[in-house]
């Protein structure tokens, strides 16, 4: 194979949305391995974070990995592995004082038999300093602002395969506080238990505190979650305030894992906070991610009186689902799921952090007015964002990632408030008439006056769509969605991943097959409506060797079809897969092998082709993700060597492709890990490249979908 590459120095990335020079946002500037401090662990994780008083280091909980991990931003573009501590038990959260991590740590025997300590750790030395034991199982540590004490929540946690999982198992719950001295070190002779039994309506005799944070002037908010309660108590531990979470009736929300994205349900759910801030010395904003009954899918700011004086309600998970992270198979359960939620002031602006767990995402709010917050940004995270910190002396907001079980690895993030243009999203759906969802875009094509189609594949199978795309807008915007339909329904059994132009207003779009699922491979023939009108099976010869990785990506030149098939069929030598051609007018096959690289780990396989001008283009891919990633390129062929495709049953001859683009200087260009599926290319009629990813449709995936263009210098 001949390279002629395009680097990023000579290809201009299209990623930016317009603003003023003068205008400040959080962009992603780099992505931290977890792994990269426990290379020997087969799962790690980033859950509770802090950073240390100079804003230097990071450190972090990492509970399967069972260590205190360590981070050196000193170059925050550069974040370097700094090695772990290794406690005696189960690390379950971490707040930072001076040079001194402070950490719960988990020895419970069973849910009956609760216990654990309190760990202090010299981050310079990464030894240990100090120990208090704890009346039970530690959850949240938070540290006052004057560094004079501590409180844990001890949450003792539920069995929750006992008793039908509720509230109401033995022993409760309670807050534990202990001093510091001034130079920062435990002091245990002062430590204190406040009783918080007897509070809630909902099994008052078992609290389950989740989270805590104390104010400047010492006063502790704790979350019971499971009891959808709040308590404000002093540093003392007496009980100064408390009342219910309440509950929240949601209009427009998805409560049905179906395959589509429908927003029509109204529902009264328990807010059932986790994750709770003070955002002054009198108020306080909370996630409401839900556990046992609840999860209003949203976030909201309580007086410590017990009024509510801002609730989100739809707002914040119908924004996400304009850019795409919305879970479908979520949709039963607790939707975006708000875990987190952390507060600072950045340029004078107090701002609002909100992390979605199951959408992976970051809303920023400005919450200048507590009574009418202002959603100013939404960043992508790594994989079920857990916990943040933020650095405001070095514009710097970080965002710990827990998930280590799909394809990437847990990561840690790092954004930086700067005067530039906010780089995410890609792609958005803002501004429809109607509140549309999206996801998974696979195949697509450039139309004649510049705007895009794109499908969806089989995630949405009760919902398969055609995506209308302007590209002349930054983000890229989408301005309809086709539903594909057949006989005027829903079509089903089908997995779209390409999409050609009929050249009368309509499409052709090529589908995965999936025999074991009933799902046929074909390529279809769809009005500009949306309707199937026609399809093409495929002949004998193929369905004799067909395997599941089939139709990948398609393309019309006149009355030939080509269609790339993703890996090697039963007939095809290794690391060769087929070009197939149709031609409309005979009604023949025909078919040409493409060279596949050899991978270094997993496969590697086509995801798209595109003819334009004078050559035929592919996008050729691993099925890694992060610093695993080899191979995600462009290649081409010239349109003379598809001349060479011969009838089925011959022996097809090998295409010679040349590279055109190595695609992971791009993929890592907005600070984020290498994405698995780039499975979109669109080329324009200047030769500029529409490239974009797939994101699973945020199942075990971060949903961030990469969409940007390529200048053709």
């Amino acid at each position: 194979m001949t390279f002629r590459a395009l680097t990023t120095s000579s290809a201009l990335i299209c990623l930016a949305v317009p603003a003023s020079a003068q205008e400040m946002n959080f962009n992603r500037i780099a992505s931290f391995m977890v792994a990269e401090n426990l290379p020997d662990a087969e799962e790690t994780s980033a859950e509770i974070i802090d950073a240390t008083a100079d804003g230097m280091t990071l450190v972090y909980t990492d509970s399967p990995g069972g260590s205190i991990g360590f981070i050196d931003i000193t170059d925050p573009a550069n974040p370097v592995a700094a090695g772990v501590f290794m406690p005696d038990g189960e690390p379950t959260s971490v707040a930072v004082t001076g040079n001194y991590a402070l950490a719960g740590v988990n020895t419970s025997e069973s849910y009956t038999d609760p216990s654990g300590y309190l760990v202090e750790i010299d981050v310079t030395t990464q030894e240990e300093v100090g120990r208090c034991d704890l009346p039970g199982q530690p959850d949240s540590v938070g540290i006052a602002p004057d560094a004079s004490f501590l409180a844990v929540a001890i949450e003792n946690e539920r069995d929750e395969d006992l008793g039908d999982g509720r509230v109401g198992q033995m022993p409760g719950g309670s807050v534990f506080m202990v001093d510091l001295t001034a130079e920062g070190a435990l002091d245990c002779d002062t430590a204190r238990v406040a009783d918080i039994t007897g509070l809630a309506d909902i099994a008052p005799e078992d609290p389950e505190p989740e989270f805590v944070s104390i104010n400047a002037e010492n006063e502790v908010v704790v979350t019971l979650q499971e009891n959808n309660h709040i308590v404000v108590l002093s540093s003392a531990g007496e009980v100064l305030s408390h009342f219910s979470a309440g509950e929240v009736t949601l209009e427009g929300v998805d409560t049905e894992e179906e395959g589509a994205l429908a927003f029509s349900d109204t529902i009264t759910v328990p807010r059932e906070p986790d994750s709770i801030t003070w955002i002054d010395n009198t108020h306080f904003a909370m996630a409401n991610e839900g556990d046992m009954d609840g999860g209003s899918r949203g976030w909201t700011i309580f007086s410590q009186d017990g009024d509510v004086v801002y609730e989100s309600g739809t707002s914040f998970e119908h924004a996400i689902i304009e850019v795409g992270h919305y879970p479908e198979e979520r949709s039963g359960n607790k939707g975006v799921k708000p875990e987190s939620v952390t507060f600072d002031t950045f340029g004078g602006t107090p701002m609002l952090f909100v992390g979605a767990e199951r959408s992976s995402i970051v809303g920023v709010y400005d919450i200048t007015d507590p009574a009418a917050p202002v959603l100013s940004q939404l960043l992508p995270s790594g994989i079920g964002p857990e916990g943040y910190v933020t650095i405001p002396e070095r514009n710097l907001l970080v965002s710990a990632n827990e998930t280590d079980d799909a394809g990437a690895r847990a990561h840690v993030m790092l954004f930086e408030y700067q005067e530039a243009p906010a780089t995410y999203p890609h792609l958005t759906s803002a501004g429809m008439d109607e509140l549309t969802g999206w996801g998974a875009i696979s195949g697509q094509v450039m139309a004649e006056d510049g705007t895009i189609f794109a499908v969806s594949d089989s995630f949405y199978g009760m919902q398969p769509t055609i995506f209308h795309i302007d590209v002349s807008q930054s983000p890229a915007r989408i301005v309809d969605a086709i539903r594909v339909t057949r006989e005027g329904q829903p079509a089903q059994l089908m997995d779209m991943e390409g999409i050609a132009l009929d050249g009368e207003g309509g499409f052709w779009i090529a589908s995965e097959g999936r025999s074991d699922r009933l799902v046929p491979h074909a390529i279809y023939h769809v009005n500009g409506e949306g309707g199937i009108e026609d399809y093409i099976a495929l002949p004998d010869d193929l369905l004799a060797v067909e395997r599941r990785f089939g139709f990948e990506g398609i393309t019309r030149v006149d009355d030939m079809l080509y269609i790339a098939v993703q890996r090697e069929w039963r007939d095809d030598p290794d690391n060769r897969a087929k070009v197939l051609g149709y031609n409309l007018g005979t009604e023949e096959w025909s078919v040409i092998h493409y060279p596949l690289t050899d991978p270094e780990t997993g496969w590697v396989g086509l995801s798209e082709i595109v003819a334009h001008g004078e050559h035929v283009y592919f996008i050729e891919r691993d099925n890694q993700y992060d610093s695993r990633a080899v191979t995600k390129q462009i290649t081409r062929v010239p349109m003379s060597a598809m001349d060479a495709m011969v009838s089925l049953g011959e022996t097809p001859a090998v295409l010679e492709p040349e590279q055109v683009v190595d695609l992971l200087p791009h993929l890592t260009a907005t600070g984020g890990y290498v994405l698995d599926k780039v499975e979109g290319l669109a080329i324009a009629e200047d030769g500029t490249m529409w490239v974009s990813t797939d994101n699973d449709g945020v199942d075990d995936h971060s949903g961030e979908t990469m969409f940007f263009a390529i200048d053709p210098r």
